[in-house]
Formats: structure tokens, sequence, C-alpha cells
């Protein structure tokens, strides 16, 4: 039965286990945040060394991991065997391998825990294993979330260990960090050592332990580009030309052509209030005043043209048609194309 990786770490934390988990999708944060918590946590340390098997898809294929499911448990009411990058087992996908497992999650042993981590696709909903996957084992699609769910998720990843975060944070470090799930996570927790349970995590706290600048970052120079704030935005990338580690080109161009991208799309809307302006495409609405200021700013024929230079930018930073230049010559150009 589908269900949510949260639905299935609950369950886990109040000791129900399933014979099945089937975990799968392009998000691989959640399958191994489920299938951690099985291996650390079904068995205990005196009984994981004969009732624990750990299997890599490339090696195995699926008799070999059936044989393994099929074993009763020695000295213990469960064994549990993971099978780790199970995209790569070999016949997976194939007649022989689909109906072997299918045969397996329609009778499966009720003393094993046998867990599939199938990591960066999905089953082919048409065909009979995923039906079966679905029917008979506790399946999770972990899905990746767009960019503009990124902040509400470091929000709610703080809140539930019990600590707040302002929207504007959760927005830094969805700038910097990106939506690499596994990473934020890690960021968040390095921060929380030096954090007292309950503190409130303030953009200076980021700043020091993340290593986010909250005045030079690729949100502020975007702020700095809506207002036209020629000072500041010349600011920001004379830091970023002085530390070209922490500032590097391309994503800094990514996250201004997913801008300019969206605001040309916002002339097209017939309802231009926030909450839809939110809606149709796909931010966070507490950057929907954004795109409104950016609006007023920037005619359409100019943005036409900015998401052209923000191209040759991109361009440029991998060498294509263009004589040799820093990355931080590179955008001195693009930002100034920008505001005049």
């Amino acid at each position: 039965m589908a269900t949510s990786a949260e639905v299935v770490i609950k369950d886990l934390q109040n000791k129900k286990y399933a014979p099945v988990y089937f975990l799968q999708g392009e998000e691989p944060y959640y399958i191994d945040l489920i299938s951690d918590f099985v291996e650390k946590n079904c068995l205990n340390e005196s009984e994981k060394g004969f009732n624990q098997t750990v299997l890599y898809g490339k090696d195995v294929n699926m008799n070999t991991i059936l044989l393994n499911a099929k074993r009763f448990p020695m000295m213990s009411e469960r064994q549990v065997v993971i099978v780790k990058e199970a995209q790569e087992i070999s016949d997976l996908g194939k007649e022989a391998g689909d109906k072997q497992l299918e045969a397996y999650l329609q009778n499966p042993l009720p003393s094993t825990v046998l867990v599939f981590c199938h990591k960066y696709k999905s089953l082919d909903g048409r065909k009979g294993l995923a039906k079966t996957a679905d029917k008979f084992a506790v399946l999770v699609n972990s899905k990746k979330l767009y960019d503009n769910q990124i902040p509400d998720w470091v929000i709610g990843y703080l809140s539930h260990k019990n600590y707040k975060l302002s929207q504007k944070a959760a927005v830094m470090i969805a700038d910097y960090i990106g939506n690499n799930l596994s990473r934020i996570a890690n960021e968040m927790d390095k921060l929380l050592i030096n954090v007292k349970n309950g503190e409130e995590i303030t953009e200076e706290l980021i700043e020091k332990h993340v290593g986010i600048s909250k005045e030079y970052n690729v949100f502020e120079l975007q702020k700095a580009l809506i207002n036209k704030d020629v000072v500041k935005a010349n600011r920001i990338i004379n830091y970023f030309e002085a530390n070209p580690k922490n500032n590097p080109l391309i994503p800094i161009v990514t996250v201004l052509f997913n801008f300019f991208s969206k605001l040309l799309v916002l002339y097209s809307l017939e309802n231009k209030t926030e909450g839809n302006i939110a809606k149709e495409l796909q931010v966070n609405p507490y950057f929907a005043k954004d795109y409104i200021s950016a609006a007023r700013v920037y005619p359409v024929g100019h943005i036409a043209k900015i998401i052209h230079y923000i191209r040759q930018a991109d361009n440029a930073s991998k060498g294509i048609d263009s004589v040799s230049s820093s990355e931080g010559q590179i955008l001195k150009e693009l930002v100034f194309k920008i505001l005049h």
C-alpha cells in the first residue's frame, strides 16, 4: 500500500514492522531515512550478526535476494534484508525477475523485514510488479521537491526538532544549498550542535555556522536587481568575485534565469494577485511581491533580452562562444546588462 515516509517512520518508531518495504523515487533522502532507521533499530546489536543482511543491487539477482528473504531468523524474532541500489538488480524489470518478486510479495515470510531501496526512478506503474507492490508491500514514492517547496521543508525539519526559523532564513538556506534534502539536513544538524535547545535560528546564526552571508548572497543580488540598486548589486558581485569558491557562477546564473523566466510568464497572467502569482509560477508566496515589484521595473521586452544575456553568461562560464574570462568578469558584465 502506497504511503508517506512520515507514516512509515512513525510505525517503525512504534516497532510496527511490515514484511516488505519498496522505497522508490527521485528523492533519495526519504529512502535513506527509512532504510537507515531499519538498519539501525530493527534488531539489537547481538541479533544483527546472524540476522541482518545488506545486499547491493549490482551484485545480486532476484533469486539471491529472495533466498536470503526466505531464511528463518536465528535466535531472534525476525531477520532484516536490505537491498541497496535496488534499481541496479540485473533482472528487475524483466519477466522472470518480476514474477519471482511478485510471487514473494503475495506470500512473504512474516519473520523477515525486506527493504528495497530503489533510487532515482520508480517502477513502471502500468506493469504487474508495480501494481502488486502497491497492493501487498509498503510502497513509498519519494518525489523530488520543487525549489519553491524547500523553504517550508527546512522550517518543518527544524520545527520537528523544536527549533524556530524565519521564512527569510529558510529562503537563504534554500538559495545557498539548493534542493538536496540530504545536504540541507546535514547542514542543519551541524548547525544545531551550536544552538541551544528551542532557540530561534536567526540569519546571523546561519551566517556564522553555515557560511551563508546574509548580505552577500544570490537572494540579495536578486533583490538589488529587482530594485535596480546599482550600488548594492555591484557591492555584492565584487564580494562574489573576491570569494569565488563560496560563490560559483553557475548556481547564481541558474537562480537569475529561473527568476526572469518566471517573470516573463507573469505578463501572460490575467489574474495578477499575489496568491495566483505564487500558484501559477510555482513559487513560495513569500516571493510573490518580488515578482510584482520586478514587473513594474522591467518591461517585457527587456526581460526577453535579459534571458538572452543570462544564456550568454551561462555559455561563457562553460567556455562556449567566449574569450577566456573569469567568473567574476562574466557576472559583472551580466549584471551591467540587466541593470542598463
